[in-house]
């Protein structure tokens, strides 16, 4: 039997079905190795070194300060309102300032004697008093007639009119101003009580 001749098998020779079957596992296995060259691998994580739950703290309880030693401040006291006195009853002038003048003017009452500076007067009777209301309007002012007595050492009664002065020894008497104003419209229809009149008298000259 005649001895058979091997020869290794020519590359060129080897069938494109054997060549491609052999060459994609390969390459899949490459692509693979060159995947995982530029990564890392985690690792599956420990248990035993997994650290136990954190305890819960407690919230811290500050402590309250200490009430204070020191007394409370007292309220500052108030000064006490001080009111002031009513004004006293000023009784009924005898000698007033005349005004304008200075001179002293001597009031009197109906049989009332005052010395006006030198004379003594004593007012007797209202004869006549048509003064204008204080709370009206009047043409004329009016006036009022007084009899009186003057004792100057000679005595006797005369007639006096509010604003016209009389000779009296060495000077003039005049009747100045008389009180109280009348009010129209009042209950007494304008009218002063007898016992309510002032009449003030002022004294110029020598006696």
């Amino acid at each position: 039997m005649a001895a058979m001749k091997l020869s290794a098998p020519n590359s060129h020779s080897v069938p494109a079905r054997l060549k491609s079957s052999a060459i994609k596992p390969l390459a899949a296995a490459l692509t693979a190795a060159m995947a995982l060259a530029g990564c890392t691998v985690i690792p599956p994580a420990d248990p035993s070194r997994v650290p136990a739950a954190y305890p819960q703290v407690a919230p811290t309880s500050y402590p309250q300060p200490a009430p204070s030693n020191y007394p409370e401040p007292a309220p500052m006291a108030q000064a006490p309102t001080q009111t002031p006195p009513p004004a006293p009853a000023q009784p009924y002038p005898s000698e007033l300032p005349a005004a304008g003048t200075g001179a002293p003017l001597t009031f009197a009452a109906l049989g009332q004697t005052v010395t006006v500076d030198g004379p003594r007067v004593t007012p007797l009777a209202v004869l006549e008093d048509s003064r204008c209301p204080m709370n009206a309007r009047c043409v004329w002012g009016g006036q009022l007639r007084l009899r009186l007595r003057i004792d100057n050492g000679r005595g006797g009664e005369v007639e006096i009119t509010s604003g016209k002065p009389i000779t009296v020894a060495d000077g003039t008497l005049e009747l100045v101003e008389v009180r109280p104003d009348k009010v129209a419209g009042a209950a007494n229809n304008g009218t002063v009580r007898a016992s309510d009149y002032r009449f003030g008298f002022r004294f110029m000259g020598g006696y």
